[in-house]
């Protein structure tokens, strides 16, 4: 059985290899295509085609993980068509191999792909694409979010405070914050607008250019309005550099740990992590998917193909790729703006996968 196993995954490991980096080229050109524009546009703040190679080879991690389940199940569905095309299959089978222990034999194997895939979008992915939209920035603008950047709240004894930061410079610093703060009915209470604020290492924003306005307390005798113009200014909160940072960037492009952090940030806070909460379950579950994709691959094993069989079998493994993709990234949508739960919304495209899988499984190779 140890020579059956070494025989299948040497096959399948340089098949998914070769399909990965197939993948991986034809998005590098095309990202390094849109790139070569941004250089002609950027030319005079001195974005230079090094920069746009070195974007484009940190973008290499994301488009891995993307593409990783597709590899898996195109490359396994080339080897088991193959082997069946060329009868070793068959001769596998009356060696010994089972239905079943080609199952576990393969379920092993998809493992060590779950865990590859968990290892990219967990620890390489987040920090890779950070760094390239931290590059990106510090040529053609800061990194911001929508037209009016980022939003965050802060929930405190004594009232609560809404901030607005509308971008993130490369180096750490924001630009145009407001701060509205709020007593404990929900009145407003002062307002603070600053051109330029820093991330202080004792809880604190340092403000530049600040304009204050403090508004009268509710049933107060006087309706006089104190308006204050400041060089700089010291507030004290409890809102780090990662959550801006999680606030402006695509939640996909942060860790597992990031994204738990950020839901329960927002949660104590009252405000709704429906978003970050489908894509922290995406994040649990599309690892997952390798899973599924080699016991879809299985029954081509059992398939009799004739000349250009396996031509017919590898683009119907493209379309069901090309499929799971987009069936993860609708139903992401659609939980969203339903109101699923996150945990069955992330999981439910792996779930019909498997589903279609056991029932091959079961026609293709059981049954026959």
């Amino acid at each position: 059985m140890k020579t059956i196993r070494r025989l299948i995954y040497g096959e399948v490991l340089y098949a998914v290899a070769f399909v990965t980096l197939g993948f991986l080229s034809l998005f590098f050109f095309f990202d390094f295509v849109e790139e070569v524009q941004a250089v002609g546009r950027y030319a005079a703040a001195g974005y230079r085609i090094v920069h746009a190679l070195s974007y484009v080879a940190l973008m290499i991690p994301s488009h891995l993980y993307e593409l990783l389940p597709i590899a898996v199940l195109i490359g396994t569905i080339f080897v088991m068509a193959r082997f069946a095309q060329s009868s070793e299959f068959t001769i596998l089978r009356t060696s010994g191999l089972g239905p079943w222990r080609a199952l576990r034999a393969l379920l092993l194997l998809g493992l060590g792909f779950v865990l590859l895939t968990f290892a990219i979008g967990d620890y390489l992915s987040p920090p890779a694409d950070r760094s390239a939209q931290l590059l990106k920035a510090r040529y053609q603008g800061s990194i911001t979010v929508g037209q009016t950047g980022a939003w965050l709240k802060e929930q405190r004894a004594d009232g609560q405070y809404a901030v607005n930061v509308r971008s993130m410079a490369p180096d750490g610093s924001m630009s145009d914050v407001r701060v509205f703060e709020f007593d404990s009915q929900g009145f407003l209470r002062s307002t603070l607008q600053a051109e330029s604020a820093q991330f202080g290492a004792d809880d604190a924003w340092q403000m530049a250019g600040v304009r204050r306005t403090d508004f009268p307390a509710r049933g107060a005798d006087t309706a006089r309005i104190d308006r204050a113009q400041l060089a700089s200014y010291r507030w004290t909160n409890q809102i780090s550099a990662e959550m801006v940072a999680a606030a402006l960037l695509k939640p996909k492009r942060m860790s597992t740990i990031d994204l738990f952090q950020y839901i329960r940030h927002l949660q104590a806070n009252s405000q709704t992590a429906q978003r970050y909460e489908i894509e922290f379950w995406r994040k649990v579950f599309y690892p997952l998917s390798c899973l599924v994709m080699v016991v879809l691959a299985l029954p081509f094993a059992y398939l009799h193909f004739r000349s250009g069989g396996i031509a017919n079998s590898v683009f119907g493994g493209v379309m069901a790729g090309i499929s799971f993709f987009l069936l993860n990234n609708v139903f992401g949508y659609m939980g969203n703006l339903q109101n699923w739960q996150p945990w069955l919304t992330a999981a439910l495209p792996g779930m019909i996968y498997l589903a279609l899988s056991l029932t091959a499984f079961g026609w293709l190779v059981l049954r026959r």
